[in-house]
């Protein structure tokens, strides 16, 4: 693997114009290709999980899947509405709704306890989830309705409406955020360059990458089905890593270039940066793509779209790396070389390496930083002891999105649709009667039940095989009542009923589909973190033959991901922070947070330990002593680190602007954890112990076989 980098990097730079046109071809093509192919979006079937999942196959199997269903709430703009005028705008919407080719069916008209309102609920055809892709004509007929009875308020809200506006705002927040990001990753790097071309080249790149990565994930997706996140992560990680990689080449070059003193050719320069550099862009990248593909042993389609689309923006911002980079860098270079010429001036000496006022503590007291600095981060992650992860009900979203408040006010009208369990069971035809009593049993012994409101519907499959039964819950999914008559359902009324029957149930609904998701989460969390434990420490050892490395890496990582999940529910669990981060608490933690960072931690921070251990060792490969080497590895790969960093943060940061609490959250713990890895953990820890480790960090490729590989990595580098 260490000289592909060099080999790709010298036809790069001696064609640099075949470079450039070819990567500019391959984006086209990527997206040309993934516009033809479509996407493929997961169905209902690809999101069940648990008890809730398979009772969602059961009930698939017979036809009485839950459908897409809207309901338009008419109520008087003030004072009690009259039941005559109620009843006949209910009429006309009615009529409205079955007119549509969209509409399967449109039930009476119910009327709220009060008097005060009167819905119509309007079932759409289709599955579940397409219900948001059809729903305009409907909106269209409810707005023609109240245009025709402007003296009442007549509005629509439903899974369908709220889901269309949910896309709808998420892609008008990432608008938001890449309008915060971009000019700032700008700025920070015109700072770190002072050049506008050196700083616009990691820029295009990353954009560059994330185009063609779009059109490769719409390809992808006909294998790992997209869930409708994985824009989302191909923008929040490629711009982070796709402008990382560009940053830590293109320092290397002009450190080379400035060392070079005008000796060395352009081609010969960048050949160079790809052989200290861009070896280690290849371990990065690769780390990341196998950290992320842990995500796929979650059994869950969210987690299988979030490992696609970051495997694939991370391996093309790689390859944009390897490839484009070059060629750019080489024209960059012979154009900086013809003006030095023509000016006549020196190149710029190289700058001695300096330590910051940390980095010298550190030095001067490496087992008390160590100390102080590894109580600090445990003190962070204490909290994570009182995390409490929940899924986001459809209650969290913001009132922001279209048909939320409607949602507000149908459900204070009428609580009873606020939620529902839906017990699935399927038989032999032949005791279809048997198991309706069995149903209309455990109906009757839920009538009181303080989670239920009393009232069932019972359906059958056309074949007698599969029988549900509907039970409303007048709480929001993330109530403790709708919970606990949730379990109630589970340990007491399906068992002492259908449960003696010896037939296959299972319990489904919107309770349960909230309860069962994080508790699927749970269970594979520790899958999951055992995994990504075991490929740090594999890769760390694989790109450094060191042990005493890899448990370093494994430790660190882990340090750093708890302090950051321990700060996250410190944040977010409580409401200290609402007005500060714009956002309702609900004392709870999305259950995709956890696993989502520690991937993704996991996977940037080895950017970082790469780096910086690749310059630590190739001083120490020159015969520098190992704390000489850990003080200079660390003092010259600061400034970059530190930018990186800033551009990381930035990004990771402009999430906290979304509208919603799930993106927030996951905003929030990625910058804390980029902040904390690359101004604690790789400043202060990392350092600390390595001085103290001395020459054991090395262990056990110390003596011989360093000094061989010594020898192969200094021809390689000779070579160009």
């Amino acid at each position: 693997m260490t000289n592909y980098p060099v080999h790709m990097a010298r036809w790069s730079a001696g064609h640099p114009w075949r470079a450039i046109a070819g990567w500019f071809l391959f984006v086209v093509l990527c997206l040309g290709a993934g516009i033809a192919a479509g996407s493929n979006p997961a169905t209902s079937a690809d999101f069940g999980v648990g008890e809730a999942g398979r009772a969602e196959a059961l009930a698939r199997e017979g036809g009485l899947a839950q459908r897409p269903v809207e309901r338009v709430l008419i109520e008087s703009r003030s004072g009690a509405l009259d039941r005559t005028e109620g009843a006949a705008v209910a009429r006309d919407v009615a009529a409205r709704m079955r007119a549509l080719p969209e509409v399967r069916s449109v039930a009476g008209p119910v009327w709220s306890k009060d008097g005060r309102a009167v819905r119509v609920d309007v079932t759409m055809k289709g599955a579940e989830l397409d219900g948001k892709k059809h729903v305009d004509p409907l909106r269209a007929q409810t707005a023609a309705a109240q245009k025709a009875h402007p003296g009442l308020r007549v509005e629509e809200t439903g899974g369908p409406s709220i889901s269309q506006g949910v896309d709808k705002l998420r892609g008008s927040d990432l608008s938001r955020t890449e309008l915060i990001a971009l000019p700032i990753t700008l700025l920070t790097l015109l700072f770190v360059f002072r050049s506008v071309a050196m700083a616009t080249v990691p820029l295009l790149l990353a954009l560059s990458s994330i185009v063609a990565s779009v059109g490769l994930s719409m390809l992808a997706s006909h294998v790992f089905p997209d869930a409708g996140v994985g824009t989302n992560i191909i923008l929040l990680i490629g711009l982070a890593v796709g402008v990382d990689y560009t940053l830590f080449y293109l320092k290397r070059e002009r450190e080379e270039r400035a060392r070079a003193q005008g000796k060395l050719s352009s081609q010969a320069l960048v050949e160079l940066a790809a052989a200290t550099s861009g070896r280690a862009v290849v371990l990065s990248g690769l780390a990341v793509a196998v950290s992320s593909a842990t995500l796929y042993l979650a059994d869950d389609v969210i987690f299988s779209s979030i490992a696609t689309a970051a495997i694939v923006v991370t391996l093309v911002a790689v390859m944009s790396s390897l490839t484009v980079l070059p060629a750019l860098l080489a024209k960059l270079g012979a154009r900086a070389e013809r003006r030095a010429a023509r000016g006549n001036k020196p190149q710029a000496a190289p700058k001695p390496v300096r330590h910051n006022a940390l980095l010298r503590l550190t030095a001067r007291r490496p087992a008390a930083v160590l100390a102080v600095a590894a109580v600090a981060m445990l003190a962070l992650a204490a909290p994570v002891l009182g995390m409490k992860l929940t899924d986001m009900g459809r209650e969290t979203h913001s009132r922001q999105t279209q048909a939320m408040p409607t949602f507000d006010r149908l459900n204070a009208a009428f609580p009873e649709v606020k939620a529902a369990h839906q017990v699935v069971v399927r038989a032999d035809a032949g005791r279809a009667d048997e198991v309706a009593g069995a149903l209309r049993a455990l109906a009757a012994e839920a009538k009181g039940d303080p989670g239920m409101n009393g009232t069932y519907t019972l359906r059958t499959s056309a074949d007698h095989r599969v029988t549900s039964l509907d039970l409303p819950v007048p709480h929001y999914v993330s109530a403790r009542p709708a919970q606990d008559s949730l379990e109630r359902l589970r340990d007491r009324y399906l068992p002492d009923t259908v449960g003696k029957l010896g037939v296959e149930a299972a319990v489904t609904g919107d309770v349960a589909r909230y309860a069962d998701y994080p508790e699927h989460q749970k269970q594979k969390l520790p899958l999951i973190i055992g995994a990504l434990l075991l490929v740090t420490f594999v890769m760390t050892v694989w790109a450094f033959r060191s042990v005493a490395l890899g448990i370093v890496g494994v430790v660190l990582n882990l340090l750093s991901a708890g302090a950051s999940l321990g700060v996250l529910t410190l944040t977010f669990q409580g409401s200290w922070a609402e007005g500060l981060l714009d956002f309702d608490s609900t004392g709870t933690i999305g259950s995709r947070v956890p696993l989502f960072l520690f991937v993704i931690l996991f996977g940037l921070s080895m950017d970082y330990q790469v780096f910086v251990i690749s310059r630590i060792r190739e001083a120490v490969r020159r015969g520098v002593p190992t704390r000489q080497a850990v003080l200079d590895g660390v003092g010259s790969s600061a400034g970059v680190v530190t930018s990186a960093a800033f551009v990381m943060v930035t990004v990771f940061a402009s999430f906290v602007s979304l509208h919603f609490i799930e993106m927030k959250q996951i905003g929030f713990s990625l910058a804390v954890a980029v902040l904390l890895d690359a101004f604690v953990i790789r400043v202060l820890i990392l350092p600390a112990l390595m001085l103290l480790l001395g020459d054991r960090s090395w262990w056990p490729t110390r003596g011989a076989r360093e000094r061989a590989g010594s020898r192969s990595e200094r021809h390689l580098v000779n070579v160009g």
